[in-house]
């Protein structure tokens, strides 16, 4: 396919099958397809290449095959070879010096490969669509491609412009010609180079449609010791059965989805929950497949394998997101369905008025090919293509990277965006906030204390715990006799003082109580959705630690910014509605979602959207894939994980909440570039066509005004450059 219109027409004909219903997304290359129970799937393959194109089934294992791209190969092996042969060609027709005898001949022999082989892929596209009956920009670019290398070749064989001495000279008159004296070839091979330029860059762009599904699925672990007559067995994952009991160590990948039948440790879901505080699990507690065992060794009974898993239910929703996603048509597309048969219609009446009048045959074929070679869209080809290097080379700079022109559209009409809570507007990392110790205890020697204690622990709080005690008060000493307690906390011995730590029922075990000033202080903490660790030696409770995730010292100025763009902030997570309400009155959002599974994301932004709302999403874990997809506009921070990334049009590299809002202004402010340059390209065109029928057109001011409308897109393009970021503390 190498526009929308070759995905409608496919969709079509699949639409016209028996009990068919099919969704044909041309950005990602895929074909969605519901047919009756029975239906065979080689039918539809089959229409599709009855239709002119090509289709396979989908394979069942995921390849990554991005490596090896023989198309995108092709494509640029096309655009190099056309650009080192167009060069000289269009040097030589522009500046008259270096006309040498017989340059024309030489033009011809450089140019001939360029139009034939390097147009190929405008060629076949246009035949396909003229068996079709339907017209695209491919048709314009072929017709106009291969008219001026006709007519050039003509007028070097039977005409002047072949004989020795024979030159181009600039002139800014308008006089009629008989076009014998004059060759077309510059226009010939640099419309095809720039069109592979602007193609190569498309197709590069959306090569990595299904990464993100990809990057879901390898997620897993490939391997697992799973228990045969007690006996530990090590075999790929995918031979896993419901029932079957397999052991996960500390550090390890747990398998698929399960119930723990032996052990207890802490599971950091945070790979797929994007949340930061680690679960607690033991025996008959539930665990996701693709999660982080942080602690203990334990024992699983698997209950879901294969597609029934959570993972993999999260990958079809990905799948489900990307396939219902509206499919965005370039403009320059759109435009072209009126013009292009417009066109065609105007150089055919062109030369039939002339043949009627009494002119000369030349004279006719002349005026119909100078319509052709002034509407062929040079400064066309150029508009997307160009604003949109300068424009993400300008973002790339700023940490935010924009996935391709489709887009773009989507940041004009946003007027909601739903922020991610955990590693977006938060810092997504356990941090030591406050040490309150007891009466008559020094809060450094609480920390230090408590901390040597955390720091034998593997536990993400724990080591939150030391590495705030390390900052504080340096080195700490070493711990002995120290053990776990069951997802309570932790016991050990430091500096020859036994030293309890962890919740107030595992003090209570020791004799250990909170005075009323620690105990309201824990409370205090917990309901500011913090978590609180109770410290205890020497028979006493000597302090609480209080421990949370932080929110970004530029969250608050970001959320500010996107006011200002008339954006409505909403923040979504699945914390506890206190900490949500905490963090979004922290940073200045009104409206809160909270308590949300990861399906519940996509649910959420899907209600915003019922509800007439253009909707971005912020997001950085993988639980945020679907929602990102799901969205209109999906921005991804690129502290985050490769999935939400691959699933995001946007990503934002910085990992700074600010860096949204340039996001949305580069994107806007490219779009309205791109939307200046079509325009101009249009106004040009439809200018100069009338001109052109009237067989007023010299051929070298053609050329001169299509550099000249070249030019002028390549310049405004060029002013993105400029574009500065929101930020100030960003060069």
């Amino acid at each position: 396919m190498t526009c929308a219109s070759c995905a409608n027409r496919i969709e079509k004909k699949l639409n016209k099958l028996d009990g068919v219903s099919a969704n044909v997304n041309f950005a990602t290359e895929k074909a969605s397809v519901t047919a009756p129970v029975g239906f065979d799937p080689a039918l539809l393959v089959e229409t599709i290449e009855k239709t002119g194109y090509t289709a396979k089934l989908p394979e069942p294992a995921a390849k990554d095959e991005r490596s090896d791209d023989p198309e995108l190969r092709s494509l640029r092996n096309r655009l190099i070879a056309s650009a080192v042969l167009s060069v000289p060609v269009i040097a030589m027709a522009m500046i008259p010096p270096l006309q040498f005898d017989y340059w024309g001949w030489v033009s011809l022999v450089l140019a001939t490969p360029v139009v034939l082989w390097g147009g190929w892929p405008f060629h076949k596209a246009a035949w396909t669509n003229l068996k079709h009956g339907a017209a695209t920009m491919d048709t314009l670019v072929s017709i106009g491609t291969l008219a001026a290398y006709v007519w050039s070749s003509v007028a070097l064989v039977f005409g002047t412009a072949g004989m020795p001495g024979m030159t181009h000279e600039f002139s800014f008159t308008i006089e009629r010609t008989d076009g014998l004296s004059n060759i077309y070839l510059e226009v010939a091979a640099g419309v095809i180079t720039f069109i592979l330029l602007g193609r190569y860059f498309e197709k590069r762009a959306k090569r990595d449609a299904g990464a993100a599904l990809r990057a879901l699925l390898e997620m897993g672990a490939k391997e697992v010791a799973v228990l045969r007559d007690g006996v530990e067995q090590r075999i790929p994952t995918d031979q896993l059965q419901v029932g079957d009991e397999f052991v996960v160590r500390p550090g390890e990948t747990i398998a698929t989805d399960g119930e723990v039948v032996s052990g207890s440790s802490a599971v950091d879901a945070s790979m797929l929950t994007g949340e930061s505080v680690p679960v607690e699990v033991g025996v008959g507690d539930s665990v996701t497949g693709a999660t982080v065992n942080a602690g203990g060794r334990l024992v699983v009974r698997a209950t879901r394998v294969g597609s029934d898993t959570q993972l993999a239910r999260m990958a079809k929703m990905v799948e489900d997101a990307q396939s219902g996603k509206a499919e965005v048509q370039r403009l320059a597309d759109r435009i072209s369905g009126i013009f292009v048969p417009i066109v065609l219609v105007v150089a055919a009446v062109t030369l039939a008025v002339w043949l009627l009048s009494g002119q000369p045959v030349a004279a006719g074929f002349t005026a119909a090919v100078a319509v052709l070679i002034i509407a062929c869209p040079c400064a066309l080809g150029l508009a997307t293509p160009t604003a949109l290097l300068v424009g993400t080379g300008r973002g790339a700079q700023l940490g935010v990277l924009i996935k391709g022109p489709e887009v773009l559209e989507s940041t004009r009409k946003v007027d909601t965006i739903v922020l991610d809570k955990t590693g977006t507007v938060t810092t997504g990392q356990m941090t030591l906030l406050d040490a309150i110790p007891a009466e008559g205890v020094d809060a450094d020697e609480l920390v230090r204390l408590a901390g040597a204690l955390e720091e034998a622990s593997e536990h993400p709080i724990a080591q939150a715990i030391a590495a705030g005690a390390t900052s504080r008060v340096g080195d700490l000493p070493e711990v002995s006799d120290f053990a776990n307690q069951e997802g309570r906390g932790v016991t050990g011995v430091v500096e020859g003082q036994p030293i309890v730590a962890g919740r107030e029922t595992l003090l209570a075990e020791y004799q250990m109580t909170l005075d009323p000033e620690l105990a309201a202080a824990k409370r205090a903490a917990e309901g500011q959705g913090r978590t609180a660790v109770a410290v205890g030696w020497d028979g006493r409770a000597r302090g609480v630690l209080v421990v949370s995730d932080q929110v970004k010292p530029t969250s608050a100025q970001a959320i500010a910014q996107l006011k200002e763009l008339g954006l409505t902030p909403v923040l979504l997570t699945g914390d506890n509605a206190t900490v949500a309400r905490q963090v979004a009155a922290e940073v200045g959002i009104d409206e809160v979602i909270a308590e949300v599974l990861p399906a519940d994301k996509v649910a959420a932004v899907a209600e915003l959207q019922e509800q007439g709302r253009v909707v971005a999403m912020v997001g950085d874990g993988v639980n945020d894939a679907p929602a990102l997809a799901q969205a209109d506009l999906g921005l991804a921070m690129g502290t985050g994980t490769d999935v939400a990334i691959e699933a995001a049009d946007i990503t934002l590299v910085r990992g700074d909440l600010r860096a949204a809002v340039d996001a949305v202004r580069l994107s806007r402010r490219t779009l309205k570039t791109i939307k200046v340059n079509l325009f101009w390209a249009f106004a040009y065109n439809t200018a100069a066509i009338p001109v052109a029928a009237l067989g007023m057109l010299n051929p070298m001011l053609a050329g001169a005004a299509m550099a000249l409308s070249s030019v002028f897109v390549v310049t405004n393009s060029l002013r993105l450059r400029g574009f500065k970021s929101a930020s100030p503390d960003v060069a």
